[in-house]
């Protein structure tokens, strides 16, 4: 599974497994039962997590060096629960991604964070980097 393989839908909890797309929108797999496959339609925001980037005081950082970093953080298990105090929650970021923009980088989305880094550990997810075009190009001429 590659992260950009991993979708997030907007009204839809947890996170998705791109199966197939179509003209009219994309069918994924739950990663929460692995079994639900859900229907997401053109009217749907659909975003894939490699495009995903967090407020930092400096450039934006890619979802992916968060997560990659959190993975470090914790030895490949799981980090704390979203439903974790706001104490707690901030503190972690500040270990993780100490330069993060304070003002525009919420609570919720930390915890959003927090919540997909444990469903993708979950499911067995333990490489979140983001293959580059090049990488790709020269793989595909291989």
């Amino acid at each position: 599974m590659k992260l950009k393989d991993i979708l997030a839908i907007s009204g839809e909890p947890g996170l998705y497994h791109y199966i197939a797309g179509s003209r009219n929108g994309v069918i994924a797999e739950s990663l929460i039962d692995g079994k639900r496959r859900n229907f997401a339609g053109t009217h749907a925001r659909v975003s894939s997590l490699a495009e995903i980037s967090i407020f930092t005081e400096d450039d934006d950082v890619a979802l992916a060096e968060v997560l990659t970093n959190l993975y470090k953080h914790t030895a490949g298990e799981k980090t704390l629960s979203h439903k974790e105090s706001e104490v707690a929650i901030r503190s972690l970021f500040d270990e993780v991604l100490p330069n993060y923009d304070k003002e525009r980088f919420h609570l919720s989305d930390m915890r959003k964070v927090c919540q997909w880094f444990n469903l993708m550990i979950g499911a067995g997810m333990t490489d979140f980097s983001i293959e580059e075009p090049a990488e790709e190009a020269e793989a595909a001429e291989e």
